[in-house]
Formats: C-alpha cells, structure tokens, sequence
C-alpha cells in the first residue's frame, strides 16, 4: 500500500444512491457458461462521480448496462434509494464511445430527440437543450450537422443530449475512446466543468488510469474476467483539477497505485 492511498473503510452515510449487491452476470454459451461479473459489490452517493477501470473485456460495460436496466444480472441485486431498480428507478442518461447521433438531425434537433420520445414539455425542455448547448460550448453551432462538426463537438452534443431531461444519473461508457489526445484532455475538463455545474451523479468507464484520476472522487478497480472489485480507492485532491496537477506527487502514487492493482492479473 503506497502511503496516501487509501483504501475504502466504508463510513456511516445516509441510503446509498445506487446500491449494488453481490451482482453476478453468467452468459451461457454452446461451450458452457461464461462469468462475467462476479459478486460485485459497491454503492455510490448522490452527487458522486464515481470512475470504474479495469482490463479489457472484464465486464465494465455488462457492469453499467445492468446498473442502466438494458441488462438483467444472474444475481444479485442494484438498488435505487434503497428500493430495487424498478421501484425506485432514477432517470438516467447515457454517453457511449460514439456519439450515436443522427445524421439528418441538427445539433439542436439531436440535443432535443429525448424530448420527442420521452413526450416531454416542448416549451420547457427546448430552453434547457440551448442552455446546455451553451454549457458544453457548442453556442453557435444549433443549426450544424453532426458531418459538419469535429469529433470531440459530436461528444459534446451526445453529453448534451444526454443531459436534456434532466436525469438523476448519467451512465459513460469510454465516451472519449475514439478522441485523440488533445481532444480527450480538452473534454476531460469540460465534463468536469459539466459536473461540477450540473451536480449530476456520474458513473464513467475509462481505460486511462490518468483520465480516472483527474475526474473522480472515488476509483472502482476491476479484475480480470470474472470480474471482481479489486480495490475502491478515494481520490483525496482538491478541485477543480487542472492538467497541470496530472505531474504531481500526489496525482502520482494514485496513478501507480491503480496501475500496480491492474498490472497483477493483466495489462490494460
């Protein structure tokens, strides 16, 4: 244990926001089942913005498609506000590698297409997709097609989409994946910009080490498959977090702390 880092001691809270037990994912398969989740176990409070990393094909992914209901678990249980997901369920949006919009569809029209589905108050929901047009700085561009927008603006319209009916919980799944290196830097810190200002809670996926570092109060670290929490690490630095800090000590042992834990089943 690296000094500094340090390991989850649960501390007295009020009902967990998300709560998920023992959760267990098993895909049966013509040469037998296959684990892919197994007794996962972890909450996360209202207003948190949690990062989950792990090796390649551990089961992140199958992790958040269970906690956004497109998945069932095999066992096991995710509760809402101390209910079971149903009862209880929060709303929720959901950012993926690919921004997934609509070709024909403007930005604006892109950022509203949850109103149009979900029947939600025209009037009400059309001034909240301009001001998070605005919050994710794409002002000026409403009337642009997503051909006419850069890689990291289509990300920025898909946050934005995913923000418009205002959810409770936002789900990202490597939103940033396919960006390169300077985009991605760019939108680490205007998601957290985005977060700080909107006070969502926030579940992301991310194979950067650093990227999971700057962005989160807390770090979930996965196993190999069958996937296990390995260690949940609180992120002790203050914010709002700059590039600058990715070349401190502090920001550092965190780093190779993770790296460490993941570097002993498998490389990333």
């Amino acid at each position: 244990m690296v000094e500094n880092v340090a390991r989850l001691t649960p501390t007295p809270r009020m009902t967990p926001f998300i709560e998920v037990s023992g959760l267990e994912k098993r895909y049966d398969t013509r040469n037998g089942p296959i684990n892919a989740i197994e007794k996962v176990s972890f909450s996360v409070s209202k207003g948190e913005f949690i990062s989950i990393v792990g090796p390649s094909g551990c089961g992140k992914s199958t992790l958040m498609k269970m906690i956004g209901k497109l998945l069932q678990p095999t066992s096991g249980s995710i509760r809402f506000h101390g209910l079971p997901a149903g009862a209880d369920s929060p709303d929720l949006g959901m950012v993926f590698q690919d921004a997934v919009l609509l070709p024909w569809r403007t930005v604006f029209q892109n950022v509203c297409l949850p109103i149009e589905v979900m029947g939600l108050e025209r009037a009400k929901y059309e001034r909240r997709a301009r001001e998070l047009i605005e919050l994710v700085g794409l002002k000026g561009f409403e009337n642009k097609y997503p051909s006419e927008l850069s890689g990291g603006m289509q990300q920025r319209t898909s946050i934005a989409r995913a923000l418009v009916s205002d959810p409770s919980l936002l789900l990202m799944d490597e939103p940033f994946g396919a960006l390169d290196a300077l985009t991605r830097e760019t939108m680490t810190q205007e998601l957290q910009r985005i977060w700080m200002e909107s006070k969502k809670t926030v579940l992301f996926i991310t194979h950067s080490i650093p990227e999971s570092v700057l962005l989160s109060d807390r770090v979930v670290v996965m196993s190999a498959r069958p996937s296990k929490v390995q260690e949940i690490i609180d992120i002790d630095l203050p914010r709002p977090r700059q590039l600058t800090d990715t070349t401190s000590a502090a920001f550092g042992k965190y780093v190779s702390h993770i790296r460490g834990l993941l570097s002993a089943t498998t490389e990333l």
